[in-house]
């Protein structure tokens, strides 16, 4: 390990301060947040991605951060240009002699840090995904079935143009190999806990919150920007249904409500992937309500290189009866 860079990775579902954490503990240590959020990587997602730059300060006190606002909405940006760029700002800030602090909850680009990733296929093919979305998706799940049908089969949502385009990209290519984060970090996995029925109130609240604050002008910003209905979908949830809402297809409230139950699924999508990484052995010290003195006495250890304790909190062996789940 004497040749890995120290990391402290906060993560956790989404609504419950994780930012809020990492910055804290960046400021703390003279440390730089590299974000681990597939859209907070693009320009103008402020309000739907949560980035809360406020959080990060401004002047002297301000907290420098990597990864967000790098690319164009319209711009393709993948898992594997996160791992090439997540590493090069790794690097750059441990010859600063700062604190990588990563923070965030997307899933693959968490499993890229801590375990190494393999992207089957290749790099995107940006030329032919131009191709391709100029065709209806039912037109390209056909020519994917006439031409490649072990690869058509083998996609369970056939409606779905991004994992259709990806399809035709796998087939016949080699194994793009990222160059391996995990291979040069020595992490510290914090994680903050809320019970299911408190993440699900944060939700909330943190939903009519976005509303308040523009959300729905935001989306309506990026559309008359010259991104599209399409693109809006593609950046998930919270775009998919202001989206769906702009163009007249449900009110305002149905709006709302659908969107707080797709969420709440979200978090809970989250909390299984967060159980099989500890089922697969990896210790993450989960911290009630994010509690920043108890993440500082856990930091401090790790920097010191002293033995941490056993987590006190597992999430794997937290279960939720049918009320709260």
């Amino acid at each position: 390990m004497e040749n890995k860079i120290k990391t402290v990775v906060v993560t956790g579902p989404t609504a419950t301060g994780k930012t809020s954490l990492g910055v804290k503990l960046a400021r703390a240590y003279r440390g730089e947040v590299i974000s681990v959020d597939s859209r907070q990587v693009f320009r103008g997602m402020d309000i739907g991605t949560g980035k809360d730059l406020s959080d990060f300060g401004a002047g002297e006190n301000s907290v420098p951060y990597h990864l967000m606002d790098i690319v164009d909405p319209n711009d393709d940006y993948n898992l594997l240009t996160f791992c090439e760029d997540a590493s090069r700002a790794l690097v750059d800030i441990s010859q600063r002699n700062s604190l990588p602090v990563m923070v965030g909850g997307t899933a693959m680009y968490l499993n890229a840090i801590l375990n190494g990733y393999t992207l089957p296929g290749g790099p995107p093919d940006l030329k032919m995904r131009d191709e391709l979305r100029s065709k209806p998706v039912a037109e390209v799940a056909a020519l994917l079935k006439q031409q490649y049908p072990e690869a058509y089969e083998t996609i369970k949502d056939k409606g779905n143009m991004n994992r259709l385009m990806r399809a035709f990209e796998k087939v016949g290519n080699q194994d793009k190999i990222a160059d391996p984060i995990s291979s040069k970090i020595d992490p510290l996995v914090l994680g903050v806990f809320y019970h299911r029925k408190d993440v699900h109130r944060r939700i909330e609240m943190r939903l009519d919150q976005r509303i308040e604050e523009g959300m729905v002008d935001e989306v309506q910003g990026l559309y008359d920007s010259g991104v599209s209905w399409e693109r809006l979908d593609y950046f998930g949830l919270e775009y998919r249904y202001v989206a769906k809402y702009l163009k007249g297809e449900m009110s305002l409230k149905a709006m709302r409500d659908e969107l707080l139950i797709k969420i709440r699924q979200f978090a809970k999508r989250q909390d299984i992937w967060f159980r099989k990484m500890e089922r697969e052995g990896l210790n993450i010290h989960w911290i009630e309500k994010g509690d920043f003195e108890k993440a500082k006495v856990l930091v401090d250890s790790f920097l010191a290189g002293e033995k941490l304790a056993e987590p006190e909190i597992r999430i794997k062996d937290v279960y939720y009866g049918k009320k709260s789940s």
